[in-house]
């Protein structure tokens, strides 16, 4: 492969020039209640050419590799039809590197019946339980041999190994339908999906209990969100706002994300980092050849930095963080996140939770939207908490506002950070899902407003 690619090589005759080759093995299974929906492997492989000349760029996936000096040769042509400018991207040394996923189970070795039968097991526990109307419940694991060479003498070969399971458990009483969603995923291997026998049930369970769940009385509340609710909420309402991509584009809100501005209180950083071990955002190299890096977007409640491509680092005058990525072969990489995530800090959960005489325990996320800087999320399950003390749920708790006032009003962070990766990932610019992580420690906000 290696001679292939450098000989494709010499046909450019442009500013830059990347090739990227993949091969991709998929397994999936699907239940949807009762009935097994799908079920099977299909292995794939293909590439892509990106060329730059003059600061216009030509793209081209394939997926024959029989003529591969033909591709180089239309990504070419294409680059220099829409060339008018001037080539900007960082400098990259030249570089040749293995990477290797590390793992207790290869999934690869895993009978396709073994993995039926774990994923089916799940699926009978959440149907067991009573008033629980249908499930859908997702078994999936994918390997991805890549390598990535590119004119300036950068040649990568990487592997990547993505294992997860996704449970749904809907209840119904009458017109009243509650939906309670495990998933997990991870850059592990087998062992990530097993042992979820607890979780499933747990799940159902907790559909149940919402139907007879009071609604939320609308108002300002304190809010403490947990790990899974507030790493999507750094995710979904910060994280897509410090791509650089987007600022480059959007002047007003490149003046509204200025480096060394305060963004919220002392205790507050967030990060960006694609070199933690197995979470599922984690990578060697992304789809540009630049090293995994740790980015710190927010640090001490300071804005300091945001995420970068080749191209944007040097438009900004900044440093590439490794953050162009792709879902396949089939795109051009974006300026993407990778594993995200809030600081901990020293608050104890049960002292921050003590310290509310009146507010809500917000868990999960079910669905929600944002809109630059205003965001709307809806929690999986709530509680009340009332005089320091968590009480009963209670459910239909929206969480909207601004995301830079938000960001200010958090007043305690907790000790726990944990990661969640999953299988539905991160979407973007018609790419979905990308694998992702996103976390937090509990965080407590004042006067959320709860819809």
């Amino acid at each position: 492969m290696e001679t292939l690619l450098k000989k494709a090589l010499q046909e450019a005759d442009v500013d830059y020039l990347q090739i990227v080759i993949e091969e991709r093995r998929l397994t999936q299974i699907e239940y949807s209640g009762p009935q097994l929906e799908q079920i099977g492997t299909t292995t794939n492989r293909g590439g892509n050419v990106r060329a730059c000349h003059r600061g216009g760029w030509g793209f081209v996936s394939f997926t024959d590799l029989s003529d591969l000096k033909k591709y180089v040769r239309e990504a070419c042509r294409q680059a220099k039809m829409v060339g008018q400018k001037k080539t900007t991207l960082t400098h990259l040394t030249r570089e040749e590197a293995e990477i290797h996923p590390h793992f207790e189970i290869d999934p690869q070795a895993i009978p396709l019946e073994d993995k039926e039968n774990l994923i089916r097991r799940y699926n009978q526990i959440i149907l067991s339980v009573p008033k629980i109307q249908t499930s859908r419940s997702i078994y999936r694991d994918l390997k991805i041999d890549q390598y990535i060479a590119t004119s300036e003498g950068k040649l990568i070969h990487q592997e990547k190994l993505y294992t997860g399971a996704s449970l749904r458990a809907t209840a119904k009483d009458g017109t009243n339908v509650q939906q309670v969603l495990e998933s997990v995923g991870q850059t592990k291997g087998f062992e990530v999906v097993e042992g979820l026998e607890e979780r499933a049930e747990e799940i159902a369970k907790d559909a149940v209990e919402l139907l007879s769940a009071p609604k939320v009385t609308p108002g300002l509340y304190t809010v403490i969100l947990d790990q899974k609710l507030a790493g999507v909420f750094t995710h979904e309402a910060f994280g897509h706002l410090s791509e650089a991509d987007f600022l480059s584009e959007n002047p007003q809100f490149k003046e509204r994300m200025r480096l060394g501005d305060r963004f919220g209180p002392d205790e507050l950083s967030i990060v960006d980092d694609a070199t933690l071990p197995q979470e599922n955002g984690s990578f060697g190299y992304d789809e540009e050849g630049v090293p995994a890096q740790k980015t710190y977007l927010i640090k001490d409640g300071i804005l300091v930095g945001r995420l970068h491509s080749r191209e944007t680092a040097a438009l900004m005058g900044e440093e590439p963080t490794g953050n162009a990525r792709a879902i396949s072969y089939l795109f051009p990489p974006l300026v993407r996140m990778s594993n995200t995530f809030i600081e901990p800090r020293d608050y104890e959960f049960e002292r921050m939770v003590s310290e509310v005489p009146d507010g809500i325990y917000a868990v999960d996320m079910l669905g929600g939207n944002t809109d630059l800087e205003m965001f709307t999320f809806s929690a999986q399950k709530a509680y009340r908490i009332v005089k320091g003390k968590i009480k009963g749920m209670i459910r239909d708790v929206v969480l909207s506002g601004n995301v830079f006032d938000t960001l200010k009003r958090i007043d305690a962070i907790g000790n726990d950070l944990s990661l969640f990766g999953g299988l539905g990932g991160c979407g973007k610019g018609r790419q979905f899902p990308l694998p992702v992580s996103d976390g937090s420690p509990h965080l407590r906000i004042k006067e959320v407003l709860i819809g």
